[in-house]
Parts: C-alpha cells; structure tokens; sequence
C-alpha cells in the first residue's frame, strides 16, 4: 500500500492545468456525478458551433457533407474506443439512461413476455431498476434481485443458484455508482450462458476507469453515458451485438430512420441508424470523440493505476476519521463512500463545500441500496485523473471540522 509522499510522486498523471473549470483551491470529488471537461473538449465544443456547424446525413453542400463525416468519424473512434467490430453497432443516445430504456422498449418489448424473469442486482442504480419495473406492468414477466456479499460486490455464487432457464436477461453494473464495487463480468457472462440468458452491462462507471473491450467481456450490451468520461452532456452509447440490434424494432419514430414512408406502411433503415431518430446530438457527439482522444493519450492503465492510487491512500486517511464508515471493497474503483455516525450526509457536504472540497451527498440514485446499508443517504467521494494528493488532505481536514462542529 502506498503512503502519502509515495504517492505525491506518481501522480504527475493528474494534468489539473488541462481543466478550466477546476480552480487551484477547489477540490472537486463528484467524477461519479460528472467529469470536468479538459479544454481540448471545450475548444472542440465551440469550434463545432462557431466554425463548422451543419447538419448531418441531409445536406448536398459541402460543411453539411464534411460534418456528416466528422459525425461518422466520431463513431467509428468510440467503437473503436470500447473494442466493438464495427462502427455500426454503436448507437447514439443522450446517456445510459436512455439506453437502457431504449432496449427495455425495444429489446425487453419484443423478446420478454408475461411468465420470463430478467436478473438485477441490489446495487444497481434506479436507471437499471425503473425502466425494468415500467415494462413489466406491461408484460407481465417477473423481476430477482441478487444479494451483494460481505464486501459490497454482487454475490455472483448467489446468482449463479438463483439463475434459472425462464430468465432471458441479466442486467448487472459493471462498477457501483456507490461502492466502486466492480463485477467479475466474464463470470456474469457465465451465469447468464447457463440459461442462455443475454447480458447487459451498465458501463457507466467503468468506462472512464478501465480499459473496456465488449468482445473480451462477451456482454451482449454495453451502455455508457459521456458527461462521465469527459465528454458533453447529452450524448451516451448503446453497443450491442448486431444480431441483437438486427431483431430489435424502433422505438421512436421520425426523421433520418426510415427506408420509405407511406401513409400504409413505413420501412426502417439498418441500425444503428433505426434507433437514431430525428436531428442527432451532433457537437455532442463530436465532443465525446476529443475525449475519447485525450484518455487514449493518457493511456487506460496509466489512468487506472493513478485513481487506485487516490482510492488507497483516501481510504487509509480517512479510517482516521471519528466516527466514520467506509462502505464498499478495499478495492473500490475511485469511489469512496462514508458515513459519520450522528451526522447527516447533507450536513457533511455543506461543510466540506465552505472548505472547498465537492462531494455528493444522497441516496445517489440507489435507494435498495441505501435501504441494503441500513442508511438514508451517505457521502461520497469520487476521483478522476485530475484530483491529487491535496485533494484527499483536504477531504480529510475537511471531515475534521465537520465532526469538531458535531460531536
């Protein structure tokens, strides 16, 4: 385990100059919220905007051909990005939600029927709970829930007991938005084999820590939102594979989708372009490739190692804490989530923000969780490669005066 000066010698990775929006005397520990865009994602924001600006897929004249190919561009980077075969089996959408609601619509409307059982997991954030529980008052099929073992991690031995030929879906986080816990996903691939049962992969988490390859994962879907891996807002990824995408029907209609149209019928086009109606996410979409550049520069295990190195040396220091709680593995993926007996989450937060540190504080969208930990809300702590050394200092002095001021 690293000490403290170890680690304030490896953590020239963090290139905080990179990032306007983080001032010198602000500690901003909310990445599992939203990442902080570098500049090389701003300037491509504006320029797309200022400089280049057309639609796409529509337009005869040159800018509209030239951004239609920089939007194409864009997708065949992100495939490339997370491992996919082909730029085609990448979808464009506002974020994982939308995703994974595209493919309970789509994907869950036209395979799943009343008496199927899909799995999900106690941690799972409310994006992988609700749009499950919506269908099934249409449907009718049922809903399991696997335990988390003593250390915060999906209970794969239980899931493995409780999978059973009825059920066609199983739908895990990759990383907990909570705990940072992160799932064995191959032997999840396993389980869901026994029964020949797909597999969905919630990526949000994941993808701006790991190195992510959907073929060595043998997901069947694979979701993840933007704004997380330092890209705009509004624009997230649905892969599957192209024989699942080939079988899934639209679910919402519009422009830039059809084949034909008649007042009879209306024909659709292949995927990805069927699931991408009406005026697409175009800067947003270009945003997300400049991000995709800069993380590959930095290097996934570079990226990786320097959050792991954070996530140690915060858990270490904060164990010193009055009071405090920590929640999730050891090995947590650059969340750190905590309670301090006798103080609300809230409270801690608002303290923390007069020091200069950000943090969240709530049931982060996972209230069977929260209900699981036996607490309302927590506090959480989350890293991304622009945070150092400093920033856990000041967490740490910053819970010091939290619990001086309540206990």
């Amino acid at each position: 385990m690293s000490t403290l000066a170890e680690l304030d010698r490896v953590s020239d990775l963090n290139h905080r100059a990179d990032f306007p929006a983080i001032p010198a005397d602000w500690s901003y520990l909310d990445s599992a919220a939203t990442a902080q865009k570098p500049k090389s994602v701003i300037d491509a924001i504006t320029k797309a905007y200022a400089v280049d600006y057309a639609t796409v897929h529509r337009g005869v004249y040159s800018r509209s051909a030239d951004m239609t190919i920089a939007y194409e561009q864009a997708r065949s980077k992100i495939a490339r990005f997370i491992g996919a075969a082909s730029p085609d089996e990448i979808v464009f959408v506002r974020g994982a939600t939308e995703a994974i609601n595209l493919i309970a619509q789509s994907w869950g409307a036209s395979h799943l029927k009343a008496g199927d059982r899909i799995l999900l997991s106690v941690l799972e954030h409310h994006s992988n709970i609700v749009p499950w529980q919506i269908l099934r008052e249409r449907i009718g099929f049922e809903i399991d829930v696997v335990p988390l073992d003593e250390e915060g991690r999906i209970d794969l031995d239980a899931a493995a007991e409780m999978i059973r030929p009825d059920h066609k879906l199983v739908s895990f986080a990759h990383i907990s938005n909570v705990l940072g816990s992160v799932l064995d996903v191959k032997k999840a691939r396993q389980i869901a084999d026994s029964v020949g049962a797909k597999l969905l992969i919630d990526g949000c988490q994941s993808a701006p820590h790991l190195s992510i390859n959907v073929a060595e994962l043998g997901c069947d879907f694979f979701v993840f939102s933007g704004h997380k891996l330092y890209g705009p807002t509004g624009i997230g990824v649905l892969w599957a594979k192209p024989d699942i995408l080939s079988s899934m029907p639209p679910w919402q209609g519009g422009g830039a989708m059809i084949d034909q149209v008649t007042f009879e019928k209306t024909t659709f086009l292949d995927p990805p372009a069927r699931f991408e109606a009406g005026t697409p996410n175009i800067v947003g979409t270009l945003g997300l490739a400049v991000a995709v550049d800069y993380l590959e520069k930095l290097g996934a295990d570079a990226i990786a190692r320097h959050e792991a190195e954070l996530t140690i040396a915060a858990r270490k220091r904060l164990k010193d804490i009055k009071g405090l709680r920590l929640l999730g593995p050891d090995d947590s993926a650059a969340i750190i989530s905590f309670s301090i007996e006798g103080i609300h989450p809230h409270d801690i937060g608002t303290i923390l923000d007069e020091e200069g540190v950000a943090i969240r504080a709530g049931h982060h969208c996972a209230q069977p969780l929260m209900t699981h930990l036996g607490v309302a809300a927590t506090a959480r702590a989350s890293f991304g490669l622009y945070n150092e050394v400093k920033d856990i200092e000041r967490l740490a002095a910053g819970l010091s005066r939290v619990v001086s001021i309540f206990l």
